[in-house]
C-alpha cells in the first residue's frame, strides 16, 4: 500500500498552495480562527508565525508498536499549540515555543533524513497549527523521493477545512480525544467547544482513511488510531468517549487507552485543579478497559 500523496498530481499540489496562501493570510488553520496575517509573521493563539518551529526530529521508539516497528517512528515535534492544557507534559515547547524557525526546505530535509535512517513513517506531532507549512514541506519532500506513510499526531482540535486538504497527504490519523463535556474542556484546555469539534473531526478522519490497516510485518499503513489519556476523576467522560467511538465511528477502531497521565505544569500546587492532581489508579484503568470491551471495541492497544 503506497502513501496517498504519491498519487496526487501537480494540479492538486497547486490547489493546495493556493489554499495555503489564503489560509495564512487570514489564519483559519485551526478552530481558533485567529485571523492574523501569518504571511507577515503575525502570531495568533499558537504563537507561531510564517515558519514552523521544530523542537526535535528523531526516530522515536516510545510510540505504539505498530508505528515503531524495529526502526522507529520518524517523529517531528512542532513547537506551539492551539490548546492550553493545564496538565501538559510538554508545556516547555507547547506553551513557550522553542526550537528554531524552519523553512519548508529544512523540514523536508528532516523527513528525508528520517527515511534514510529506516523509520517506518513520518510522525507529525502537534501539527494542527502548522498544516500549511507541513503541506509545503511534503510537496518538496515528495519531489525529493519521500515514500513513507504520513502520521498526523494531533490533539484533535482541528479545522474540518484543513482536514479536507490533508486528505491528499495523510495516511494515518492519530487523534488524542481528551474530553466529552464542554466545561471540562474549558477548564483544563481553554477550549469550551472542543467536544463538538472533536466529534466532527474524528468522523472526517474516519471518512478519509477508515479502520487502521496493519501489514503482515505488524506495521501500520493507513487508517485511524485513536488515543485517549485517562484522567483521574473523569472516568465518566472516558466512558462516554468510548461509547461514542464504538457506536458512531467503528467497533473496529484501534484505540490506545493510556495511563501516562501525571499532574504537572499548572496542576501542581493549584487548588483549582485538585480533581486531577493525582495519577489514575489501577482500579480506574481496569474499569475503563472493561467498559471499552463491553462497548464492543475489539482493537485495544496492549
Amino acid at each position: 500500500m503506497k502513501p496517498v500523496y504519491l498519487s496526487i498530481n501537480k494540479d492538486v499540489e497547486n490547489e493546495c498552495l493556493e489554499w495555503i496562501n489564503k489560509t495564512l493570510q487570514n489564519c483559519c488553520a485551526c478552530p481558533r480562527r485567529c485571523g492574523v496575517n501569518r504571511l507577515d509573521n503575525e502570531m495568533g493563539h499558537c504563537k507561531i508565525g510564517r515558519y514552523a518551529r521544530v523542537s526535535s526530529a528523531f526516530p522515536h521508539f516510545g510510540e505504539e508498536s505498530c508505528l515503531v516497528g524495529w526502526h522507529g517512528s520518524g517523529t517531528i515535534f512542532f513547537s506551539g499549540c492551539n490548546l492550553n492544557c493545564v496538565f501538559c507534559q510538554n508545556y516547555e515547547i507547547s506553551q513557550y515555543p522553542s526550537g528554531p524557525e524552519c523553512s519548508t526546505e529544512i523540514i523536508a530535509e528532516m523527513m528525508l533524513n528520517l527515511q534514510s535512517l529506516g523509520c517506518h513513517n513520518i510522525n507529525l506531532v502537534s501539527p494542527s497549527h502548522v498544516i500549511p507549512q507541513i503541506i509545503e514541506s511534503l510537496i518538496i519532500a515528495k519531489q525529493g523521493g519521500l515514500q513513507l506513510p504520513i502520521v498526523y499526531n494531533t490533539n484533535s482540535y482541528d479545522s474540518i477545512d484543513s482536514l479536507k486538504i490533508l486528505e491528499n497527504w495523510i495516511d494515518i490519523y492519530m487523534p488524542d480525544v481528551k474530553y466529552w463535556e464542554d466545561e471540562t474542556a474549558r477548564k483544563y484546555s481553554n477550549a469550551k467547544n472542543y467536544p463538538g469539534v472533536v466529534k466532527e473531526t474524528i468522523k472526517e478522519m474516519y471518512r478519509q482513511v477508515g479502520d487502521l490497516v496493519i501489514n503482515s510485518d505488524g506495521i501500520a499503513q493507513r487508517g485511524l488510531l485513536v488515543r485517549h489519556l485517562v484522567m483521574p476523576g473523569l472516568i465518566h467522560e472516558t466512558k462516554e468517549i468510548l461509547r461514542w467511538l464504538a457506536k458512531d465511528i467503528s467497533e473496529n477502531t484501534y484505540i490506545n487507552i493510556m495511563e501516562q497521565y501525571r499532574p504537572t505544569y499548572k496542576v501542581l500546587d493549584n487548588p483549582c485543579y485538585f480533581q486531577i492532581s493525582r495519577r489514575p489508579t489501577r482500579e480506574e484503568m481496569d474499569e475503563v478497559i472493561r467498559f471499552a470491551k463491553l462497548c464492543g471495541l475489539i482493537r485495544i492497544a496492549e
